[in-house]
């Protein structure tokens, strides 16, 4: 699966390409921080405005306005041109992975799902990586930028819970996230979400085979493929269940969420020690590194699809190696 770095052929899209997808990130990161202080200056802008008429101008409201436009323009370039490119690096990953089974396929053909494990599986793979990958070393970059940013805010600031305490939001945001995640691995450990996902693909890939052996065979009987496809159905239905006991927890923490910040900066608010700029910073910049921490949180569904197709494809080609 990781020939794609070892390969010289590879060499310029492996590691200049992630050099490319790592650099564009950071470049992302960093105009999101421009974006931030741009919501602290305009919303005490906004502040003074309400509370004073005709204490600002016309050509500063719109100077603002135009100000997180040219941000925003260059936040939105970026990212649709680096989509781009991470389509084609993916490819050229999942290429580099083809290549490899293409070559042993004498060997690989004799093994049970080879086709869905060449075509299907390494689609998937390529794909979550670009939505994993990604989203992991922004989640880093955005810790790097933003907890600064949010230790800066706070100073003076009273926390519930952690009174004047300098650290209490990164603290609270660590401990609240670090609660929920710990909770949602240990309900999908207990709901064995990883094993249902590997047995549906199992389930889905037999079922494929026997229809296109059906193809060009009529000896096999319907009974079979019926036979097969209520096994599909009943995988279905078992993981419909086991991802409904997961979502009711998932999206009651999710909701939760919602009003952390508001939480912790409660005694701030009702004593009107912030400006509503400064509360805007503080509760973006809060929801950024929350943000980031729950990365495993918000990821969770995609990392047991990722973990499944993982240990098939890991299975694939051990198997390979093995077979004479």
């Amino acid at each position: 699966m990781f020939r794609f770095f070892k390969l010289k052929k590879w060499f310029l899209w492996s590691w200049f390409g992630s050099f490319i997808i790592l650099s564009s990130l950071w470049i992302q990161v960093k105009i999101d921080v421009k974006i931030n202080e741009w919501f602290g200056k305009f919303y005490d802008m906004i502040q003074k405005a309400l509370s004073k008429p005709n204490s600002i101008t016309m050509q500063e409201y719109w100077d603002s306005l135009f100000s997180f436009i040219y941000l925003a323009g260059l936040y939105v370039s970026v990212y649709v041109i680096m989509i781009f490119f991470t389509a084609h690096y993916l490819f050229r990953w999942r290429t580099a992975m083809v290549e490899w089974y293409h070559s042993v396929y004498e060997k690989a053909c004799k093994i049970e799902g080879a086709a869905q494990r060449v075509q299907e599986d390494t689609i998937k793979f390529s794909r979550i990586m670009e939505s994993l990958g990604t989203s992991l070393i922004e989640s880093i970059m955005v810790l790097i930028q933003f907890i600064p940013i949010l230790l800066g805010l706070s100073v003076g600031i009273p926390i519930y819970f952690f009174g004047d305490w300098q650290y209490g939001l990164i603290t609270g945001a660590m401990l609240w996230t670090i609660g929920g995640t710990i909770f949602l691995i240990g309900l999908g450990w207990i709901l064995r979400l990883v094993g249902v996902e590997y047995d549906l693909q199992k389930k889905e890939a037999a079922y494929r085979k026997l229809l296109v052996i059906a193809e060009d065979d009529n000896t096999v009987r319907p009974k079979n493929i019926e036979e097969l496809f209520e096994d599909v159905r009943s995988i279905h239905f078992f993981s419909f269940i086991r991802y409904l006991y997961f979502n009711i927890g998932r999206m009651a923490y999710m909701q939760a969420n919602v009003l952390s910040a508001y939480v912790f900066l409660a005694p701030a608010i009702v004593a009107g020690v912030v400006t509503l700029g400064v509360m805007q910073q503080i509760i973006r910049a809060f929801g950024r590194v929350e943000s980031s921490m729950q990365y495993l949180l918000r990821a969770w569904p995609t990392i047991i699809e990722l973990a499944s197709v993982y240990r098939r494809l890991r299975e694939f080609e051990e198997k390979i190696l093995i077979t004479k």
